[in-house]
Formats: structure tokens, C-alpha cells, sequence
């Protein structure tokens, strides 16, 4: 009897035209993961009922839930696809490559989608219909893997023994490294930074109507959030008096292998808070902040993502 390995596992992910309805075979990108917690589950409630001894009565089946994290690389082709079901459509620009893809945060709707995970020995598929992008986050430090923790919540699970994905379009994976990475604030680089955590989150508010199917009826999205930490060795107060004087300034987050291929996510407005200065030893002194973004004054955006590559569209492959 042939046993699920992770290695001869497989993602497939496609856009929706009608949220809660897969698109049909050839509509998805084979898409790489480092790993998925992406799944359902429905708990067992305890009986509460007296009466009947001391042994418990049956318990009774609970309410399902499909949501989990899946790790993905930060690359200059697949990054796309997520950037779009966490902003929505990008703006493009360029005739030819490259061409440079511009999300944008506050849209009032971001786009559902369908995720298929396979266990081809088993076979195992497992559907995930109304799938949206609850958040993104990732760490830039000198050294290691880039990648990124994506939270998905799903409306639900639909398992079958065949792929309803059909042949996969697939792209050249172009990873950055961490060697690639830059943290600027107002243009320049900033200096001493030993690491960075970066957080955007949409804030899914899960619909949780009474269904036959048990699923729920949608997700709405309600305050979004960019926030995250920069740890810095203390060699000057630049960070400081910015925290002290709560002025706000941009921030850019980015990877770039060229000028054809990079990532960047603009922050415009950032607050740092006052950090507490610790010295723990005869070692550097470093200094934590975790800053929140916000809309700029007069009410601009709060972020802005661009990803410059040679893919022409983040359609789904079979409308591109």
C-alpha cells in the first residue's frame, strides 16, 4: 500500500470567478510550498447530559472550520499570485518585459480562490473553494532562505481520489535570497539593521451562516494592517528621535537581483514607538522597534507593493 510522502505532494491554485466555485481543469498554476497547514477540521463537543451513569454519553459533532498557513518562497514569478489575492488586481505597466505590477492596500474586495492539494500515492486530492488571503508575513535577516507564511481561510474542504485541476501551468521559479534584501527608510538606506519582521493582515471576518454543507457563506474584509519590528544595533539616534517625535516616515521593504527583477513593499507612513534600552552584556547594544502603518496624511494609501518580472498577466493561465 503506497504512504503520502511530502515530496511527490503538489499545490494547485486558481482565481474564481464566483466565489465558492473552483474554476475548471487548466485554470491553475502548480505552485511551490515548503509546507501547508491548510485543512478542515470539525471538533467533537463532551456531552453534558446527566443521568445515564458515569461513562459519558456519545459526543456531538461541531462546527467546521478550513483555514491554515502555508509557507511559500519570495520569488520574483510566483510572488505575484499572492500579492494579488492579498491586494487584488495590480495596476501593469510595460509593453514587454518587464513588466512591473503595482498592488495596491484599502481595495474594498480581494479576489477568492481555489486551492488543490494532492497526495498523488493515496490519491488524495483535497479542494478548497472560497479560499481568501488573510495575511502575509516574513523576516529579512543577513543570511537563510526567504520565505513567506501565508494564512488562508477557506469556506471549505471538498476531498476526491482525482485531480479537478487538470494539466498545470507552471513558471520558472526566481527566488531572491536574503543577500538580495534592503530595508530603506525615506529613500536611503538604513544603516546598523540586523533584521526586520514584516506583517500585512486584511482581517477576515468569517460569514457564519446556518448551512446544510456546514460551510460558511463567505469572508469579509475589515480593517487592514501593516505593522512588524526592525531590530537595530544603537549607533545613533536617528530611529529614536523619530519615535520620540512621532513623525511618520516612509519605509520600503524590498529584494532585488536587477533593475528586471525586484520586489518592493512600500510602507508610506510609518510610527515607531519609544523602545525600552536594554544593555545585557559586554556585547553591541541593540534596540527594537515595532512600528504600525498608516494611511498618509490628506488620506493616501498605506501601502503600495510592486514586483517587477517578465510575467505579463496574474489572470488565471487559461484567460491570460
Amino acid at each position: 500500500m503506497a504512504r503520502a510522502r511530502g515530496a511527490r505532494a503538489q499545490m494547485a491554485l486558481a482565481f474564481e470567478s464566483a466565489y465558492g466555485t473552483p474554476p475548471s481543469a487548466g485554470a491553475f498554476w502548480k505552485m511551490p510550498f515548503a509546507s501547508s497547514g491548510l485543512g478542515s477540521e470539525q471538533p467533537l463537543l463532551e456531552s453534558e447530559l446527566l443521568g445515564f451513569g458515569r461513562d459519558p454519553l456519545p459526543p456531538t459533532k461541531d462546527a467546521i472550520t478550513a483555514d491554515g498557513d502555508i509557507v511559500v518562497p519570495i520569488d520574483a514569478r510566483y510572488l505575484g499570485i499572492w500579492l494579488k489575492a492579498l491586494f487584488g488586481d495590480p495596476t501593469m505597466t510595460g509593453s514587454g518585459a518587464p513588466y512591473s505590477h503595482e498592488f495596491q492596500s484599502a481595495s474594498w474586495a480581494i479576489p477568492s480562490f481555489a486551492i488543490e492539494t494532492g497526495m498523488p500515492e493515496v490519491p488524495h486530492y483535497a479542494m478548497f473553494p472560497g479560499c481568501k488571503a488573510n495575511s502575509i508575513n516574513w523576516t529579512m535577516q543577513r543570511s537563510g532562505l526567504v520565505t513567506a507564511t501565508v494564512n488562508v481561510i477557506a469556506q471549505g474542504e471538498d476531498p476526491a481520489a482525482a485531480s479537478a485541476a487538470g494539466t498545470l501551468e507552471q513558471m520558472a521559479l526566481q527566488r531572491f535570497s536574503s543577500f538580495n534584501g534592503s530595508i530603506k527608510r525615506g529613500g536611503s538606506q538604513l544603516a546598523n539593521v540586523v533584521s526586520g519582521q514584516i506583517t500585512y493582515g486584511n482581517n477576515l471576518d468569517r460569514i457564519e451562516t446556518i448551512r446544510e454543507d456546514g460551510k460558511i457563506d463567505g469572508l469579509e474584509e475589515a480593517m487592514a494592517m501593516l505593522s512588524g519590528e526592525i531590530t537595530v544595533r544603537f549607533a545613533d539616534k536617528t530611529l529614536l528621535d523619530s519615535a520620540v517625535n512621532g513623525t511618520p516616515a516612509e519605509f520600503a521593504f524590498g529584494y532585488e537581483i536587477d533593475a528586471d527583477t525586484r520586489f518592493t513593499l512600500t510602507a508610506h507612513a510609518v510610527y515607531l514607538p519609544k523602545p525600552k534600552q536594554t544593555i545585557e552584556g559586554p556585547g553591541g547594544v541593540e534596540a527594537t522597534f515595532a512600528w504600525q502603518a498608516a494611511q498618509t496624511a490628506g488620506g493616501g494609501r498605506m501601502a503600495t507593493a510592486t514586483l517587477v518580472n517578465d510575467v505579463d498577466s496574474y489572470d488565471n493561465p487559461n484567460n491570460a
